[in-house]
């Protein structure tokens, strides 16, 4: 019994707090008032006043105390967020209680041990109900963004008190770099814009991709007489595949603590080029540090790619990652267009063996960067 109440009192002070409000300071110093002059005139109506004002105090403690008990909280978040733009999360607070409902609550979400106050209240939550509410959220820098925990308050009944409860509830959200347009100016030295990388892959489209012997299995529909009349074997035809255009990007991780910024402008222009291409329709592959991803399109891979770079961390040029970087890339000749972004140190020796089509420069980031 007594390991039990010893375990509930330190549950208490670690969840649990209580702040005498303005009120409430002024109501103790008037009660204490009201107890010294009952002792000193020992005057019953003096006793009775006491006998209430200490009645409403310890009233105010036990319905505070019951308006935060057995709470049960929901967070809904969105499974990737972009730097600055804000997004709808939502909190769902219950109240699982069978008799008592709570009321006068305001919320706060807990984050790396900070109280952040989203301005939610709910006045009044019935016994089994629950209520939806939403705010803003605006992330302020790439990463996974944490939640710890929601603390809940209440200066029900009289507000002599302000009382609090916290309740642990995990979340996080990754927030992907700063997304903004893809200058044409930055680009101009480029060999790849002007000119469409549509790279010939076989595939299913019309254009004639290559002549081959017919093997078995092959679609009779697919038969070039001309040819097999020409050369007496039977020749079959493999057409090209559509809409075929490719680029890789390659970021470097490598930049001394002093280039900061210009890392964080590089993973934010590595992103809206990710976001570009998409939107042109290439197939995109990027290669940031020791991952790779494959070519891909469409929503589901765009976003993979910006969960890697919300993720990606500056490497230090004096630790073992400033070796050459290229073994990590298996560079495909038929791999379309690539694009270097290298926010420190010489782009050649960092990428060795990576013939691109373009390189980002610490010079043309510093300009990018002086821009905004």
């Amino acid at each position: 019994m007594l390991t039990r109440a010893r375990r509930l009192f330190r549950h208490l002070l670690r969840h649990r707090s209580t702040r005498v409000t303005t009120e409430g300071t002024r109501f103790l110093f008037f009660t204490l008032a009201v107890a010294v002059a009952a002792i000193n005139t020992g005057n019953n109506l003096f006793y009775l006043l006491l006998a209430m004002m200490l009645s409403i105090i310890l009233m105010s403690g036990i319905m505070a105390e019951y308006c935060l008990r057995r709470l049960e909280f929901h967070r809904h978040l969105p499974d990737l967020v972009y730097t600055g733009e804000p997004v709808t999360a939502t909190v769902v607070v219950a109240n699982r209680k069978s008799r008592l409902p709570s009321f006068s609550l305001h919320l706060w979400d807990v984050t790396g041990k900070q109280d952040f106050d989203r301005g939610l209240n709910v006045w009044q939550l019935m016994p089994g109900a629950s209520q939806i509410l939403s705010y803003p959220l605006i992330a302020t820098r790439r990463g996974r963004l944490r939640f710890d925990g929601v603390r809940v308050g209440t200066s029900f009944p009289f507000g002599l008190f302000h009382k609090k409860a916290y309740y642990p509830l995990d979340g996080s959200v990754v927030v992907a770099p700063v997304i903004r347009p893809v200058e044409s100016a930055l680009l101009q030295g480029f060999t790849l814009f002007g000119q469409d990388f549509s790279l010939p892959r076989k595939g299913h489209g019309s254009d004639l991709y290559n002549l081959r012997q017919y093997q078995a299995g092959d679609d009779s529909r697919t038969i070039h007489w001309l040819s097999t009349a020409r050369t007496s074997k039977l020749m079959v035809r493999e057409t090209e595949a559509e809409d075929q255009r490719r680029v890789t990007l390659l970021l470097s991780l490598l930049a001394p603590l002093s280039h900061e910024r210009l890392f964080e402008e590089a993973v934010s222009l590595t992103a809206s080029m990710v976001q570009d291409f998409g939107a042109r329709g290439y197939q995109v592959r990027l290669v940031v540090g020791g991952v790779s991803s494959p070519f891909g399109q469409g929503e589901t891979h765009l976003l993979s790619l910006m969960e890697t770079l919300a993720l990606c961390e500056r490497r230090s040029p004096d630790g073992p990652e400033s070796q050459s970087l290229s073994d990590n890339v298996s560079y495909d000749p038929e791999g379309g267009a690539t694009i270097l972004l290298v926010p420190w140190g010489e782009p050649r020796k960092l990428f060795r063996g990576v013939h691109p089509d373009g390189i980002v420069t610490e010079s043309m980031l510093q300009g990018r960067l002086h821009a905004v």
